[in-house]
């Protein structure tokens, strides 16, 4: 463990985050983080549970004089988001995140941070093993899988807790306190394809597009940043048009919940066409550069000629319906919220596009806080794709989380902050996937609320967490745990 990160405050936060971190804990893998965190709780002497699907309950009884108060679930998710910078060599299942202290800012080394949700199950943990803090009777729920499809909260069993306010610490603005939060649905287009030899007097290039800074597709949907995907696709439109370029492959992006970074293509071209398409392209770098400059300045686009064409490539008709399903296809805020300001209502985040050796995939995340509008956009995207003649799934739905501005335990929690802070928190529904939507369908008793500390860059390697609000969260966190109602 680092002795920066050990020194910083408030020590049982920080050094229990540092420990989750040294444990590799991916999406659908995390077998190693749930041995770990069963461990921690039996070493403390706790009741330690482990579900059918992996969640694991951790439960403590309340500290003297609060055995009157309603029993607590503190809830977060033991997964987090791998991503990396193309130029770090690292190994997400094997090695644990290298992290630093930049002022204010704990970040990772050309990786995520696992701040998401890492700050809020070390949080969790820290109350789990101190003898100080007041606090009732608490569950401590670590959820799996939250990052690529709440399966643990989806299958979480009815009658497993008896808490009565569920905590979820899974905010990344420390001034918001969450009340609500969208729905989303994975859409997934495939094809295949018969590829064709290269013509003769082709030339190949590799088009890269890199440098954007990416995001989380719910949080960060709203801020206009580029989505590598679709630039790509600008790029392939036009030099199809104009020269008959024809794809031998794309990789571009990485996860349905991360807005993509990078995306990289080898092409075809006539040779005779060489000098009046590198041109041409440049042309249309300029405006992209110039229409992004302002969010996007470290946005690199190259072209650099292969050695060797590529020897087979998709057939004119096959891309001509590709790249025009690709242009029609939405991406970025759909709709925004004509009940709640500034708060994006419907998106999608084209999110991964893999063609090449006769196949085509195409992975989208759709979110909305209405159901109905969550459907109807999956089914634009859904008729884009079927038109090209893609087979298409829509799968991985879960519910959004309806707001409740009469929450009880939301009042003491305004109470606490103000009282804390002299200012009143934000009271906000959020783009994010919360899990706090499918508990609230197992456990509809349950009141739920969702803070945490201030998170910026999630689900990118520019992923940091904020010093000073962390430790104004985890103060923060004390008080309402020894100012929980009596049952």
């Amino acid at each position: 463990m680092s002795q920066e990160i050990q020194n910083l405050e408030p020590k049982a936060l920080w050094n229990n985050f540092a420990n989750l971190n040294a444990v590799p804990r991916p999406s659908k893998k995390e077998e190693r983080v749930v041995a770990f965190i069963k461990d921690f709780g039996e070493k403390l002497g706790l009741e330690v549970i482990e579900d059918a699907v992996r969640n694991v309950i951790i439960r403590k009884p309340a500290t003297a004089g609060m055995e009157n108060r309603k029993p607590i679930v503190l809830q977060g998710h033991l997964d987090m988001v791998h991503q990396k910078n193309a130029d770090t060599v690292f190994d997400f299942e094997k090695q644990g995140i290298e992290m630093y202290v930049d002022g204010d800012w704990v970040r990772a080394k050309g990786t995520t941070l696992g701040a998401d949700n890492g700050l809020g199950v070390a949080a969790i943990m820290a109350v789990l093993e101190s003898t100080t803090i007041a606090h009732p009777a608490i569950e401590a729920l670590f959820t799996i899988d939250e990052e690529t499809g709440m399966t643990g909260a989806m299958n979480l069993q009815a009658g497993v807790l008896q808490g009565q306010i569920l905590l979820n610490l899974d905010t990344e603005e420390d001034d918001e306190i969450d009340i609500g939060c969208a729905g989303g649905v994975d859409v997934t287009a495939e094809a295949e394809y018969d590829e064709e030899e290269t013509p003769e007097h082709s030339i190949g290039y590799q088009i890269t597009v890199k440098g954007l800074k990416g995001g989380h597709s719910g949080m960060d949907i709203h801020k206009g940043l580029g989505n590598a995907n679709k630039i790509m696709n600008r790029l392939l439109f036009d030099g199809f048009d104009n020269f008959g370029l024809q794809i031998s492959e794309i990789q571009g992006g990485s996860l349905r919940n991360a807005i993509p970074r990078e995306s990289v293509a080898k092409v075809i071209i006539a040779s005779v066409y060489d000098e009046a398409f590198v041109f041409d392209m440049q042309q249309i770098v300029n405006e992209i550069k110039a229409e992004l400059k302002t969010t996007e300045p470290n946005l690199e686009i190259s072209f650099e000629k292969l050695k060797k064409a590529p020897a087979k490539v998709m057939p004119s008709m096959a891309q001509y319906y590709f790249v025009r399903s690709m242009a029609a296809a939405a991406n970025g805020v759909h709709r925004m919220s004509a009940d709640f300001e500034n708060l994006v209502e419907t998106s999608n985040n084209i999110a991964k596009v893999s063609l090449g050796k006769g196949k085509l995939t195409i992975q989208c995340l759709t979110r909305s806080s209405v159901e109905s509008a969550k459907f109807d956009l999956a089914n634009e995207l859904r008729s884009a794709f079927e038109l090209m003649g893609c087979e298409v799934e829509i799968s991985g739905s879960y519910p959004g989380w309806a707001p409740n501005p009469d929450s009880a335990i939301l009042k003491t929690l305004v109470s606490i902050y103000e009282k804390l802070n002299g200012e009143k928190p934000k009271v906000v529904a959020c783009h994010a996937g919360l899990e706090c939507g499918i508990l609230g369908g197992i456990y509809p008793e349950m009141d739920m609320i969702s803070f945490g500390p201030t998170i910026h860059g999630a689900h990118s390697p520019d992923e940091r967490a904020s010093i000073s609000s962390s430790q104004k969260f985890w103060e923060f966190l004390v008080e309402v745990l020894a100012s929980i109602p009596v049952k």
